[in-house]
């Protein structure tokens, strides 16, 4: 299949928001240590963005490549969010600006993917936005750009674009909805999906409960409710006791010997179109564990089936015509 995603990478990679910042303190050692234990899981995308604790995750990753100049990983970072969200923000001359921010703090000439942020609607739309990008390739600035979407719609509109080569996406056992069409688009299209958020913010991992408290700092506590940015990058976007209660009914669909997180990135990984799922890891045994899901067995057709009826019936009314 033709594909315009100029890069071969495995199917685990590593989401790296938590490097920076709103999942309470990671400290830069701890930082360190979960990207040394990537690299020796053998992952080689990481997935990072210019506001990520307002540039500490991609220094980190810079820093880190720097002391692993051989270690063949593509970074994925995204722009748009250092503005207030208005179409209007969206100017070759401030991509350019945020554009040096991103190279400098990755140390790099050259950015190997650079994703819009999850910008306004309207942006997708807008001839002269993706002129620029095609600009800034031109330029050996960039090597390849894509998209952060929230919508469906939006994922759709953006795959329409001819030198688009990837969108990221929410999706996970309580966000199905892209698979009715922006996984057949993208395929059709030769466009990479970036599976985002594909734990629901831990719930999917099975270890919190009506007790569970979150620091002040961290969006599971401050985002709840849409607070600071789409609810749906929170929990996403499921009410977090219904969460626990489709957590709790998935229990038995997990395989013995693999945990709730793994059963539900192996999920993501059965599903046809899929490029990479960018799990977050805050200490190096979380990215081991993450990587590991890659040698779970496939699903078989009744896993798969529980997972579609607990979506249906607890989840789907929450979130299936809202992104």
């Amino acid at each position: 299949m033709p594909t315009r995603f100029p890069y071969d990478v495995r199917p685990v990679g590593l989401g790296a928001w938590q490097l920076g910042g709103d999942w309470g303190q990671v400290d830069e050692d701890d930082a360190l240590a979960v990207l040394a234990a990537a690299l020796e899981e053998r992952v080689d995308f990481i997935d990072t963005a210019d506001v990520y604790g307002d540039g500490r995750s991609e220094q980190l990753i810079g820093r880190f490549l720097r002391e692993h100049p051989d270690a063949g990983i593509t970074v994925a970072t995204k722009m748009g969010r250092r503005v207030d969200q208005v179409p209007g923000n969206y100017t070759e001359a401030n991509f350019r600006a945020w554009n040096d921010r991103s190279r400098a703090n990755l140390g790099v000439d050259t950015l190997d993917l650079v994703q819009l942020h999850s910008p306004p609607t309207p942006v997708y739309s807008d001839d002269a936005v993706f002129d620029a990008l095609d600009r800034m390739v031109a330029e050996g600035r960039i090597a390849a750009y894509g998209v952060s979407v929230e919508t469906t719609a939006e994922a759709l509109t953006a795959i329409a674009r001819p030198h688009l080569a990837s969108v990221q996406i929410i999706l996970n056992c309580f966000r199905q909805k892209p698979l009715d069409e922006v996984l057949p688009a993208a395929r059709a299209a030769g466009v990479a999906i970036i599976a985002r958020v594909p734990l629901a913010s831990g719930l999917l991992s099975g270890k919190y409960d009506e007790h569970t408290r979150f620091p002040a700092d961290d969006h599971r506590n401050f985002n709840r409710h849409g607070e600071a940015f789409d609810v749906g990058e929170t929990f996403a976007g499921v009410p977090y006791e219904v969460g626990l209660q489709a957590v709790r009914e998935l229990a038995p669909l997990v395989p013995e010997g693999a945990t709730t997180a793994q059963f539900a990135l192996r999920w993501i990984l059965d599903q046809p179109g899929v490029t990479v799922v960018i799990p977050g890891a805050r200490n190096p045994e979380q990215a081991r564990a993450n990587v590991a899901a890659a040698a779970l067995p496939p699903l078989t057709r009744e896993q798969l089936a529980g997972v579609r009826d607990v979506y249906d019936r607890l989840v789907r009314p929450h979130v299936h015509d809202r992104w």
